[in-house]
């Protein structure tokens, strides 16, 4: 049992955070491990949750996407023009701002899979392209959204806000689609060896474009979320995210190589990043260190990722 802990990132990440839990209620006793202060913890990283999971799938097949956060924030603020200056229904603004994520990510997997255009470059063009798109949809910010988009984030349920069972159960579908769906296991192939991959008959840029879209769709639903629990859209909403999501992946077990990572890696990454921001808190350390702290947990990450894989070959 210890030498999988120890051999599995998956199971030691688990392991690390439950130390870490243990060591944060002992320390703090009347903050940390109270309802009020854990249900925070995992509202606060429902968001980034959702959005690891898209690029837990995109890592597992070799590429990622640095315009997450933008998507968020540019998603979020479709819906929100939509309703408040067009007075689209609800679920209509919902329906057309998911459809805008697909087409985001159609434009990157397709760029990215079928005119070879590096995803780091094409990602990063994106990214500058949605944030001031976002800037033009929703200016400094757009309030007083209708009630039943804003009972989307807002109601509880069991006393838990609703964004945190969104994302256990994208978590709980992804992982079951991943572990048990052939055209879902291919990415691992993909990922693993391309070339390979494509001679063995799967239409591998086909799977690339549809894992870009599929991670545009979380993180539009993510940016949903996001508004309706805020109660508006801000272009600014979203910054930063892309640097969180791939060190919570990459933390998770996901290899910048590719090939590798699991669905439940993605929570426990994020989860991970959580409890360190939520103990900084706590501990009433400066928010100038958090990303400096962020910064360093990345470093980490990358050097274990090359660290296991010179282990392997």
């Amino acid at each position: 049992m210890i030498k999988k802990i120890l051999q599995d990132r998956v199971y030691f990440l688990a392991f690390v955070i439950l130390v870490v839990c243990i060591a944060a209620s002992i320390l703090f006793p009347r903050n940390f491990p109270t309802f009020e202060n854990l249900s925070q913890l995992l509202l606060n990283l429902s968001i980034d949750t959702i959005v690891a999971v898209g690029m837990m799938l995109l890592l597992i097949s070799g590429v990622f996407d640095l315009s997450v956060g933008s998507i968020v924030a540019f998603i979020s603020g479709i819906v929100a023009h939509l309703m408040f200056f067009m007075e689209v229904p609800v679920p209509i603004a919902i329906g057309l701002g998911l459809i805008a994520a697909c087409f985001v990510g159609w434009i990157n997997g397709y760029l990215i899979a079928y005119q070879g255009i590096n995803p780091l470059i094409q990602t990063l063009a994106m990214m500058g392209i949605l944030r001031g798109g976002a800037l033009l949809v929703a200016g400094s910010g757009i309030h007083n959204l209708p009630y039943w988009f804003n009972a989307i984030g807002q109601s509880r349920l069991l006393g838990i806000q609703m964004p945190v069972w969104y994302m256990i159960i994208i978590v709980l579908l992804f992982t079951f689609l991943v572990n048990k769906s052939i055209f879902y296991r291919r990415y691992y192939y993909i990922g693993g060896n391309e070339k390979a991959a494509e001679l063995s008959g799967i239409r591998v840029k086909k799977m690339i474009m549809i894992a870009f879209v599929i991670s545009a769709v979380l993180a539009g639903i993510a940016g949903i979320l996001l508004a309706s629990r805020l109660g508006a859209a801000m272009s600014t909403l979203g910054r930063g995210m892309e640097l969180r999501v791939i060190t919570a992946v990459i933390l998770g077990g996901a290899s910048l190589t590719g090939g590798v990572g699991k669905i439940p890696g993605a929570l426990l990454g994020a989860l991970f990043m959580g409890i360190v921001a939520n103990i900084m808190v706590i501990s009433r350390i400066s928010g100038l260190w958090q990303d400096i702290i962020l910064g360093v947990i990345l470093i980490a990450a990358v050097w274990l990722d090359m660290f296991v894989q010179r282990k392997n070959k």
